[in-house]
């Protein structure tokens, strides 16, 4: 019993010293940076028919397809226990390499360039 109340002890104390070093560490210097709303990248305050950067919208494609990437990736270590390894190794393999194969295609483009 000693050893659970001394760990809730020092769990509490923790939480209790984070929380007031975030509450008093940070300097409120608020400007007119701050203070602006921001919306992609865009003045909400302006007009509406500003041209936008495709490559913004391409790079969060980019992102979320690198992200579906982990996702179909993350059982891969169940898969080693099933009957043949080696099948789910070479889908695994397979969804790397047309990966590979994409990103590869859009670097020789120029897709993955942000500044011209």
């Amino acid at each position: 019993m000693n050893l659970i109340t001394s760990m809730m002890t020092i769990a509490v104390l923790l939480s209790v010293v984070l929380a007031a070093v975030a509450f008093w560490l940070p300097q409120m210097g608020p400007d007119y940076e701050k203070l602006s709303p921001y919306e992609c990248g865009f003045d909400p305050l302006g007009t509406a028919r500003l041209p936008f950067s495709l490559r913004f919208f391409l790079v969060a494609i980019l992102f979320l397809l690198f992200d579906l990437e982990i996702a179909l990736l993350l059982p891969l270590p169940w898969g080693n226990h099933l009957s043949s390894p080696s099948t789910t190794f070479a889908w695994a393999s397979t969804i790397l390499v047309l990966l590979t194969l994409g990103l590869i295609y859009e670097w020789l483009q120029g897709g993955l360039e942000w500044a011209e």
